[in-house]
């Protein structure tokens, strides 16, 4: 875990990040429905969280079934735990780990103190160099939302925009929930509340909603 989560640090970078968007974002790796990618799944061991013992389909299902209990009138939500990993195919197509998997943070700021491993994991981040990206708000104007922030690159990002790309008709907390479901130091540690504007607080009782994900309910 910590090695997956030292590579992260050293290498998610501004560059890195605008490299990935401009690599994948014509979605062209492969067509398949979403059942098909839910079984991909079951040939990836995440190094994150590697104690998993159930296959990554299980905890698809065992998630959409979790919320669909907890939130019955909310049929999108249920969808949304289904699809929430799928991005993780990413690895099946050849990209490392540290590039897809585990928790995410704002690139182009200096990183706060409740992501993981903060302390002893970024120290040959080539961004905490560059005056433009390591201080507390970096290359971001306070309060600029986070929809205007540029995230880490990994699962939850590339399954963002790929919805975006294909017009998935869902509400716009879908999009939120997805995008940010791994994004523990905001909405579970406390930080980064210098990069959000009203709206992204007034979102951020949907908190539980990434924790239901996260933990399959």
């Amino acid at each position: 875990v910590f090695a997956t989560y030292k590579l992260m640090h050293a290498q998610q970078t501004v560059d890195f990040v605008r490299k990935q968007h401009a690599q994948f974002g014509a979605f062209s790796y492969k067509k398949m429905t979403v059942l098909e990618a839910v079984d991909m799944l079951d040939g990836l061991v995440d190094e994150s969280d590697p104690d998993v013992d159930f296959p990554n389909s299980f905890h698809a299902f065992q998630t959409a079934e979790g919320i669909r209990k907890a939130h019955p009138d909310k049929d999108w939500f249920h969808l949304v735990g289904l699809l929430h990993d799928l991005g993780k195919v990413l690895v099946l197509a050849g990209e490392p780990q540290w590039a897809v998997v585990g928790d995410t943070f704002p690139v182009g700021c200096r990183p706060q103190a409740s992501v993981v491993f903060c302390d002893s994991t970024f120290q040959d981040n080539p961004d905490l160099q560059d005056p433009r990206y390591s201080t507390e708000l970096g290359m971001y104007q306070p309060h600029c939302g986070l929809e205007n922030v540029l995230m880490s690159w990994g699962h939850d990002e590339y399954m963002y925009q790929m919805m975006k790309f294909n017009k998935f008709s869902l509400p716009q907390e879908a999009f939120y929930i997805i995008r940010f479901h791994s994004f523990y130091p905001w909405h579970t540690g406390g930080d980064y509340r210098q990069l959000c504007s009203e709206r992204g607080l007034a979102l951020l009782p949907l908190g539980p909603g990434h924790a239901s994900l996260g933990a399959g309910v």
